[in-house]
């Protein structure tokens, strides 16, 4: 007779998956607020949706992933950091249009799961959703045997935030003579890393813990840097009237996220050499002899935001930035951007 057959002999242990929403469960907690409905582990997540404060409130969404900044967890066995990068990149990516984050859900898939790894993940994503003042509400968690390499594991993201209409940012204002300010990044947040990997692992022929000299730390490290999240920065800014567009740089570097916001017969130069860009990014342009172009269809070039505004409010948007370069102007062309040495 055929011995009976379970999930857990199929590669699935459901034991498992109990222990990691066990692990998640306080993690969650942690982000609720008054607008919290529901528990973690409801088949969905309620959220109160009642915006007294505006006039016209508009939802924002966006869904996100970290891309193959992965595979650096997973080499240096640090998993805590790529849930903030997901909700950070998230959070930037309605803020561009005025939205301030309500809740955010995840997708972390694995073909083993491993609760404590788990775990880790989803702390990263708290600890970052507590400093953005975004409730995570739910998410999935899916073991997939044979589907992913052992140890390795996929991660998405999901937010949802809300802008009053009359508060919207959507670069149609944007006119020649503006002014283009550069928030700074720390490091590649979360783009261009199949590219800086073959350049440092393949190219360069170093390691994880390879300790460079120019970069002040390993390989690893650098790599590994948070995705920042701009909110907190230009939280002063957003209901006053005078940003007229926002570009998160994220995967198209400057020379596709930027006219992304641009209405038709404008342009944007950008000053290369007004801002000090992180050791990081030379090292591989020399490491590959990468073009220019490249770099910055590619890379962040240590900008992480790009904030637009008339010149005549410059001064107010200035005095409110802690942290800022200016960088380039509005003008006259075709929707695209010139870097301008």
């Amino acid at each position: 007779m055929t011995q009976p057959i379970s999930y857990a002999d199929a590669g699935v242990s459901i034991d498992n998956a109990n222990k990691a929403v066990a692990k998640i469960r306080e993690y969650a907690r942690s982000t609720f607020n008054e607008r919290t409905l529901t528990e973690i582990g409801s088949f969905g997540g309620m959220f109160a949706g009642a915006f007294p404060d505006m006039a016209e409130p508009i939802l924002v969404a966006s869904a996100d992933g970290v891309g193959t900044k992965l595979k650096l967890s997973f080499e240096t066995g640090i998993h805590n950091t790529v849930g903030a990068d997901l909700v950070n990149h998230c959070v930037n990516d309605i803020l561009v249009q005025g939205a301030r984050p309500l809740f955010f859900l995840d997708y972390f898939a694995t073909g083993k799961l491993e609760p404590d790894v788990t775990a880790s993940v989803v702390e990263g994503m708290a600890r970052a959703c507590r400093e953005n003042a975004c409730v995570l509400l739910g998410g999935e968690t899916a073991e997939m045997p044979d589907f992913y390499p052992p140890g390795e594991y996929d991660l998405a993201g999901f937010i949802v935030g809300v802008v009053d209409k009359a508060k919207v940012i959507d670069g149609k204002s944007v006119t020649p003579g503006d002014v283009v300010l550069g928030i700074p990044s720390n490091g590649l947040q979360t783009n261009g890393y199949s590219l800086a990997r073959k350049l440092f692992f393949e190219v360069g022929g170093y390691t994880v813990d390879s300790y460079i000299d120019d970069l002040g730390t390993t390989v690893g490290e650098a790599l590994l840097k948070t995705h920042q999240s701009f909110l907190r920065p230009l939280e002063g800014l957003l209901d006053k009237g005078v940003i007229k567009g926002l570009a998160h740089i994220t995967g198209g570097g400057f020379l596709e996220n930027i006219p992304r916001i641009l209405p038709e017969g404008v342009s944007v130069e950008i000053r290369r050499g007004t801002w000090p860009e992180l050791p990081i990014f030379g090292m591989m342009q020399r490491l590959g002899n990468v073009s220019d172009h490249e770099m910055f269809r590619t890379f962040n070039m240590g900008i992480g935001m790009i904030l637009i505004c008339s010149a005549e409010n410059v001064e107010f948007v200035e005095n409110r930035l802690v942290d800022y370069f200016s960088i380039g102007q509005v003008q006259a062309g075709k929707s695209e951007v010139r870097i301008r040495k």
